[in-house]
């Protein structure tokens, strides 16, 4: 790790960053952008725009306690991993995932846990390729899922025979995030506090649209009582989940989680590029 990462590693309490939120379009129309559609500008075929907010973010190293899954939408935990290497994907399935599923369900108390995707981050500045090979960490601030897409998923990964049951019961989507190989002062994730969201006036869904089918993301207006938080320099020892979705909707617990890559002003001048994995699960509750 480098020198000044080290010594440095709980850093200010609070750091300033440029967020990028999104800014649907003014006439009503259904939000929607296209994946297929970059022709190597790095630009999607889309109706939205953005817009760059200046927000403060707090650094909860020290303070992890204050947030939990359904508190704020998300928690931080120490847990390293067996598996280290993340250098291909039949690996990171065949040695990363079973280890996961278990955490997840240590973490959760769900009965059955269901990793449906991955996807490696690795910055490198200048590139716009961003296929699935060379994803670089993400700079909108978004929701991965609808209620919608969320139901979805559970009948596109799960069998037919199952759906029903699962469905009758509290389910989440999670997504387990951690860094890889180093810290990550470089381009960390920050995650909006649920309790700070007004979901009617925030919210908006995006469609996805794929050559075959369909997606549904959620975009996210800004609204300056949005509380934001990061852990500086977590390490590839420690994880967060993110609660994307959650289908217990009553006002008792979080339902979704903002969250974003953002460049923080505070980074140490030689902190290595940031590397990061985030696995997708299906949770399920008996």
């Amino acid at each position: 790790m480098p020198q000044t990462a080290t010594k440095d590693l709980h850093g200010p309490d609070f750091t300033t960053a440029k967020l990028l939120y999104m800014v649907p379009p003014a006439d009503g129309e259904r939000v929607y952008t296209h994946i297929n559609a970059d022709s190597g500008t790095g630009q999607r075929n889309r109706n939205f725009t953005n817009e760059e907010r200046e927000m403060v973010i707090e650094n909860i190293r020290g303070k992890e306690d204050t947030v939990s899954l359904d508190a704020s939408g998300f928690q931080y935990v120490h847990a390293p991993a067996k598996h280290k290497s993340f250098a291909n994907d039949e690996e990171v399935r065949r040695e990363y995932y079973p280890e996961s599923i278990e955490l997840l369900k240590k973490l959760t108390g769900a009965s059955r846990v269901e990793l449906f995707d991955h996807t490696i981050r690795r910055r490198r500045p200048g590139e716009i390729d961003d296929s699935p090979e060379k994803r670089q960490p993400v700079a909108q601030v978004h929701v991965d899922q609808t209620t919608a897409a969320s139901i979805a998923r559970v009948h596109r990964h799960l069998p037919a025979s199952d759906v029903p049951r699962l469905l009758e019961r509290r389910f989440q989507i999670i997504n387990l995030w951690r860094p890889i190989g180093n810290p990550a002062y470089d381009w960390p994730l920050a995650l909006c506090d649920f309790r700070s969201v007004d979901q009617k006036r925030d919210m908006f869904p995006v469609a996805l649209i794929y050559p075959d089918r369909e997606g549904e993301t959620q975009g996210v207006k800004f609204n300056e009582n949005h509380k934001w938080k990061y852990l500086r320099g977590m390490t590839p020892d420690e994880v967060v989940l993110i609660k994307c979705f959650d289908s217990i909707q009553d006002g008792s617990v979080a339902v979704f989680t903002p969250h974003t890559g953002f460049s923080d002003p505070a980074t140490p001048s030689d902190a290595p590029l940031r590397e990061s994995i985030e696995l997708r699960a299906l949770v399920f509750y008996d």
